[in-house]
Formats: structure tokens, sequence, C-alpha cells
């Protein structure tokens, strides 16, 4: 049983540093980024709407009231401000420092967030693992951010949209925990509320969109038919669906700490994967900051650390009291 649980969140990593390989794809093809996020919500919408439609008339466990303020609030948060942020900084930045922001920033606004929000007594506890997990992992992304300042480059806006995309995601994170909001609830949420709100905007504000392409250019639209088919399928069907099912079943298996080591894979997965799929440059501060960010990953979330603390504590305690 366990091992089909790290198989599910094996899945899941994969799907998920293959994630931030084709935003940066979509990033640098004739796509925008506005293109890139109608197609991924419209996308999921269309293979989710069956579904909730069917829930809706027959009344079933999965239908819920899609329109309530709760859905809708995680929708602005985690559909319409993440992507925003997030696939501008794609366009903006190099796939190998989303590598290390988006997954190394996660757990630090997390962990802050939830402080913040969790005052009851049913609040997560904050161990000694999780800071020191946080504290490397800051360690890695200064090392990057040094690196960029060092070559006179400097923090870009796309660094600052990816930083900006992090929060907003652990946000959106914290409140369906704090809400209990399900994975099906939160998935539908963020395709159709997202859609219903993002699609007219995107038609109506943004020059040269894909509907205007579509029916004033079709060689254009034959030219990209390729990137779209592709951000469709990945990105509404992959990331938004097949991943959800993997990563909230790894978590029924094997439990959120174990799942959260697991993550530690991401940076080094994308990381090194975007040096060679975009010929990006390779240095000795990126190569620090990838291994620095996976640790910190893995020590914020391992099971094994806290096991072993809490055996040494226990063999500490017999040894005092004797």
């Amino acid at each position: 049983m366990k091992k089909s649980g790290y198989l599910y969140a094996l899945c899941a990593v994969l799907i998920w540093s293959g994630f931030i390989l084709v935003s940066r794809l979509g990033g640098i093809s004739e796509l925008s980024s506005y293109d890139v996020i109608a197609i991924r919500y419209a996308s999921c919408a269309l293979v989710l709407f069956p579904v909730w439609i069917v829930s809706y008339i027959k009344k079933t466990e999965q239908y819920f009231s899609l329109f309530s303020p709760k859905f809708i609030t995680i929708s602005l948060i985690g559909g319409m401000a993440y992507a925003l942020c997030t696939f501008k900084g794609f366009e903006m930045t190099s796939a190998s420092h989303a590598a290390i922001l988006l997954p190394g920033l996660l757990p630090l606004f997390i962990t802050l967030l939830s402080t913040a929000f969790n005052k009851g007594p049913n609040r997560e506890p904050t161990n000694k693992f999780k800071w020191t997990g946080i504290s490397v992992i800051t360690l890695g992304i200064a090392i990057l951010f040094y690196q960029q300042v060092y070559q006179n480059s400097g923090f870009s806006v796309g660094h600052i949209y990816l930083i900006a995309g992090a929060f907003f995601w652990a946000l959106f994170s914290v409140l369906i925990k704090c809400w209990q909001i399900t994975p099906w609830q939160a998935t539908l949420s963020l395709a159709m509320i997202t859609s219903i709100i993002y699609i007219p905007l995107y038609i109506t504000l943004t020059p040269n969109n894909l509907v205007i392409i579509a029916l004033t250019d079709t060689s254009l639209l034959n030219k990209l038919f390729t990137d779209i088919l592709i951000q469709a399928f990945y990105q509404g069907v992959l990331a938004m669906i097949v991943q959800m099912v993997f990563y909230v079943r790894a978590i029924q298996i094997i439990g959120p700490s174990s799942m959260g080591s697991m993550m530690a894979i991401v940076p080094i997965v994308s990381g090194i994967s975007a040096l060679f799929v975009f010929n990006e440059a390779v240095t000795v501060a990126l190569i620090i900051a990838f291994s620095l960010v996976s640790l910190g990953t893995w020590i914020t979330h391992s099971p094994l650390l806290r096991k072993s603390f809490t055996k040494r504590e226990k063999l500490c305690l017999i040894s005092t009291s004797k």
C-alpha cells in the first residue's frame, strides 16, 4: 500500500516539475501569458463542466453550490492572481530560476500564513525542523539573488512576479485548509469561476488574443496550433486534474508530511531539465541554490527526521529519569 502511495506522489511531483518547463515553453512561444492562462482554465473547464452538470442534475455527492463567496475568493486568489503573476514571470524569467522560487518559497509563505490565520487549538504545529528547512531554503534563494546582483542583472520584474505567484498560491492553500474545501471543490472552482471571470476580460481587453486571431488570421492560428495543444493538454488536463488526483491520493496513503518531502525533487528535476531543454547558463550559485532549496524542502517535511528526533527525546527522558 505504501509503495502505491509513493508511486502516486512521484507522478504528482513529475507533473509539477513538467508544469514549470511547459509554462516556460509557453512563455517563450508566440503565445502571450494571457493566452496561456485562457487556455489553461478554459480547457480544464470544458473537461469538468459536464461532470458538474451531471452531478447537479442527479444531486450526487460531487454537487455543491459553485458561486459561494468562499469559492469565488479562492478562485480570485488561486486562479486569477496566481496565474497572472506566475505566467507573466515565466514569460520574463528563466525556468531554472522559476524552479527555485516557486517550490522554494511555498513552504515559507505557507508557514507564515498558517501561523497568521490558524490561531485556534487545531492549528498545525510549527516545529524546529520546519523552521530549519525554511532557513536553508531562504539561504538558497538568497544565493541565487546575490548572483543576480553580482552580475549586475539585479532583481528582474519576472522574479517579483514569481514571488507574488508563490505568495498567492500559498494563501490559496491555507484558505482551502481553513475553510475545509475538498480537492474536487477547489479544482472545479478554479476552472469554472476563473474561466467565467477571466475569459470575457481576456477577449475584450487583450489585443491580438486567440479569438481575434481565429477570426482574422487562420494561418497564424495554424502556426500556433501545436503550442495551444501542448498548453491545453498539460495545463488544463495534466496539471489541473490528473496531478490533483495523484496528489490527493498520495496524501491519503503516505500522509502530507511524506508528500511534502517528495516535493524536494521538484527543483532538481525541473531545474536541471531546464538547463538542457532551454540551454540556460549553468553557474555554481545556481547549482548551490538548487541543492539548498531541495534540501530545505526535504527537512521541512521529512517524517524521518521527526521520528528520529522523537526517539532521541524519549531516550533522553528515560536516561534522565533514571
